[in-house]
């Protein structure tokens, strides 16, 4: 599919501008198959590592992903060395000879990495571009009901693929701790968030400040951490898993990329089912006092034709694949947490805005993100009978 609209995310005028002669030169001596000129453009959807749109003078496609420009908050983030080093992992797997084609991980065949700074100014890595469809909506309104199903069980295949690899055997034995994922989690959001706090907007001077209940969340997570052991060992964890972080066959319900590795590592497998699954969390009288997001899924109490599949049709598959009871009780702290987590991403990326280093066409909108997922994180727990303190601190 040529369309932009059909490729879902479209691209446009580059924004977060790269040396393009030299990012030519680097190509021309690094990646020969790619022939010269090239048309860069960057893709309009995405808000943390800039991506961009290649298409070499064969009419080959191919897509670049590089670190945002200038001084970063944290170090943690923004690690494109990691996506490509997953990516290329994954890769390898699915092309050695004892690799089953119905074990296969969709992900894009990942080219090369550079990580030589002069080049473009930041660490960047290219990857095959796949031609299919990107569904950013999750109620999939333009689809047969079956068809809506099919993408949905499609997500939940692949994802099962990817959580029934051991990262011991490709490679990835020192990609992430062997600590526990979610206390882990917990150390590293609250260091990251706190720092993004005392950002500091470059005209107002004002500071982008801390996410609302912080202490109070923060302390009920530290007190309901899940036993993870009764999952099973380390996973490979997306860390983003959701319907526009896929790309679909362009006529089977099928994944055929899974994109965006930025909060990759090993941990839970619950957090990318969590996470793909997050809109039967959330109930639209939540969404009242936000009335630019009233158009987005709320699948929890909804019967209207907006709910493309149930909750249940997806998590028996799941649990049956993964060998899970069902259901999966600790879900609600995990779904919870990654509304949370949701608001300290959002908090980033207004503090990269105030900073003037956001790589979208919009970043503004992220300051009330940071509420509406805060609220949501918290309503979460709360409409499954849990309280948070709210005059509690740590």
């Amino acid at each position: 599919m040529n369309s932009t609209k059909k490729v879902g995310g479209e691209y446009g005028d580059i924004r977060a501008n790269i040396d393009i002669p030299n990012l030519l030169k680097y190509l021309k001596k690094h990646l020969p198959e790619m022939k010269m000129p090239l048309e860069v453009k960057q893709f309009k959807f995405g808000q943390s590592n800039p991506t961009y749109f290649l298409t070499d003078a064969n009419k080959k496609r191919y897509v670049l992903r590089k670190k945002p420009a200038g001084q970063l908050l944290t170090q943690t983030a923004h690690q494109v060395d990691r996506e490509y080093t997953v990516l290329r992992a994954l890769h390898n797997y699915n092309t050695r000879p004892s690799t089953p084609l119905e074990k296969r991980v969709p992900v894009p065949q990942p080219y090369l990495l550079c990580e030589d700074e002069s080049v473009i100014g930041t660490k960047f890595y290219v990857m095959e571009f796949l031609d299919g469809r990107i569904f950013t909506d999750v109620r999939l309104l333009d689809l047969k009901d079956e068809d809506r199903k099919e993408i949905f069980l499609g997500a939940v295949h692949a994802l099962t693929k990817l959580s029934s690899v051991d990262p011991h055997e490709i490679g990835l034995s020192n990609f992430g701790p062997s600590s526990d994922y979610f206390p882990r989690q917990i150390r590293a959001f609250t260091r990251i968030s706190e720092a993004q706090a005392k950002a500091v907007d470059v005209d107002t001077g004002e500071a982008v400040g801390p996410i609302p209940y912080y202490n109070e969340m923060v302390k009920w997570y530290v007190q309901h951490v899940p036993d993870e052991k009764k999952f099973g060992k380390q996973r490979i964890v997306h860390g983003d898993y959701k319907l526009d972080n896929m790309v679909f066959h362009p006529t089977e319900n099928r994944v055929i990329g899974i994109l965006d590795w930025e909060l990759c590592t090993l941990g839970s497998p619950l957090v990318d089912f969590a996470n793909l699954t997050q809109p039967w969390s959330i109930d639209i009288k939540h969404l009242e006092n936000y009335v630019d997001y009233q158009r987005r899924a709320a699948f929890k109490n909804n019967s209207s034709r907006d709910v493309p599949i149930t909750l249940e049709e997806m998590e028996r598959p799941y649990c049956q694949l993964m060998g899970f009871a069902y259901p999966i009780k600790e879900l609600i702290f995990v779904k919870s947490w990654n509304m949370f987590r949701g608001a300290v991403i959002s908090q980033g990326i207004a503090a990269r805005a105030a900073r003037r280093q956001a790589s979208s066409e919009n970043p503004e909108v992220y300051g009330q993100a940071v509420m509406l997922y805060c609220d949501l994180a918290r309503a979460i727990l709360e409409d499954y009978g849990y309280r948070i303190d709210l005059r509690g601190k740590l």
